[in-house]
């Protein structure tokens, strides 16, 4: 079966997404490809240090229990390169 981005955001959004709301935080699907998801969690859940234990508690259990194809969740840290645009205008904003 193939899988679709689509797919994995529903799945998401009905079995991660609110264990992570409940702490002010999300998810966002980076990449997918040859089994592999990418993610980054979002608001307070970037750079929580409890941040790898629910990848593994939450993430990737709900992930590879809905789609056993999935071998691998990976958790992507650091900053995206729209975060750095963005801040980029906003200093540009305030220095202008």
């Amino acid at each position: 079966m193939d899988i679709r981005t689509e797919d994995i955001e529903k799945m998401l959004d009905e079995k991660v997404r609110p264990g992570l709301a409940l702490h002010g935080g999300n998810i966002s699907v980076v990449d997918y490809q040859a089994g592999v998801l990418k993610v980054r969690l979002l608001g307070n859940c970037s750079g929580c240090l409890a941040a790898n234990s629910t990848m593994q508690e939450l993430v990737e259990r709900e992930t590879k229990n809905a789609f056993p194809e999935i071998k691998e969740v990976t958790l992507v840290t650091g900053v995206s390169d729209d975060l750095i645009a963005q801040a980029m205008e906003i200093l540009k904003k305030r220095h202008s």
